[in-house]
């Protein structure tokens, strides 16, 4: 399972990329708008900023929610830079301009998936990413990791190519059973990811092992 981290924030992604198992980023218009970065130029060079640091997939997302302006706002993006993943919505004509990426040799990635049926529409056009917002389903009161569960299941059953980036991950906790329900890739802020690191009994047996190490 790949790793993102999904956040605008460039200290967190060289802490991430540091670990030595960061795969990729993922970041939107409001975690831009978080780190004060403001304006079509700045958010650009941001891109760029983010591509120097990391050597994995980078999704920039378009703005627009029309046919020719996610069109065009992609093409800028994927221009930044090879790695750059197109993001994308999950609109009808979001779904169309997936269509047209994919023909053109553009990776997408198509945000805000909250069904299967969604999910199938995403693949069927050729996303190269689909992100099924577990957290957000969850605070709505369905089951957010069944839903990564299903579209896993619905892809081996059709073949379908696209991998499950699965998004809006709240604790370690959910990436441990986004692995388990089949997600190929998990994006997440930074705290998420530290989290996997810790357990009590490590730091018990740590503290042991540092006491005995005086004895000697």
């Amino acid at each position: 399972m790949k790793f993102f981290i999904d956040t605008a924030n460039l200290d967190q992604i060289r802490e991430a990329n540091a670990l030595g198992i960061l795969d990729g980023v993922t970041t939107n218009p409001s975690l831009m708008a978080k780190e004060g970065i403001k304006g079509n130029e700045a958010v650009l060079q941001h891109y760029r900023n983010i591509c120097e640091i990391v050597e994995g997939d980078i999704s920039a997302e378009v703005l627009g929610t029309d046919f020719n302006t996610i069109i065009e706002e992609g093409k800028v993006l994927a221009a930044l830079h090879p790695n750059i993943v197109v993001k994308v919505p999950m609109i009808k004509d979001g779904v169309k301009a997936i269509k047209w990426f994919t023909d053109n040799g553009i990776k997408t990635n198509c945000t805000l998936i909250f069904s299967a049926g969604q999910a199938i529409l995403a693949a069927k056009a050729g996303a190269t990413y689909v992100s099924p917002f577990i957290g957000r389903i969850d605070d709505s009161g369905w089951d957010g990791m069944q839903l990564i569960s299903q579209i896993s299941s619905i892809y081996a059953v059709q073949g379908f190519k696209s991998q499950i980036l699965a998004a809006s991950i709240r604790n370690a906790n959910h990436i441990i059973d986004c692995a388990e329900a089949g997600a190929h890739v998990i994006t997440s802020p930074l705290d998420p990811i530290l989290g996997l690191l810790k357990h009590p009994l490590t730091d018990i047996g740590l503290a042991k092992f540092l006491e005995d190490a005086k004895k000697m």
